[in-house]
């Protein structure tokens, strides 16, 4: 994982995601999911790609079951683009990269 990506419990998702003063990219997942390890090196490249100017974060669901719940996670991964603190767009599923970057695209 790369060092850009911060791993977000459902204790620090405020501080760290709604009141970030850039837009977040929330990768919700499981370590038993294969489609979430198929995208994690895609999420890894756009945290580094966008290195200062979007926070890419991680939520274990397993762990963090709080969050997921209260914005309708319910297939993972699941990649929600936050900005201002408040939901841009998502995306369910295993999708390509250009789909991610697409998303990101909405937060500027």
């Amino acid at each position: 994982m790369s060092d850009n990506i911060i791993n977000v419990t459902d204790s620090t998702f405020e501080s760290l995601v709604l009141q970030s003063d850039m837009p977040a990219l929330v990768d919700f997942w499981a370590s038993w999911c294969a489609p979430c390890r198929a995208i994690a090196p895609i999420v890894d490249e756009m945290a580094q790609e966008y290195t200062g100017k979007l926070r890419v974060v991680k939520v274990n669901v397993d762990d963090n079951p709080a969050t997921p719940g209260k914005y309708g996670v319910r297939g993972i991964p699941t990649l929600i683009l936050f900005k201002g603190g408040k939901v841009v767009d998502q995306l369910v599923g295993a999708v390509p990269k250009n789909q991610i970057k697409e998303l990101i695209e909405k937060g500027f």
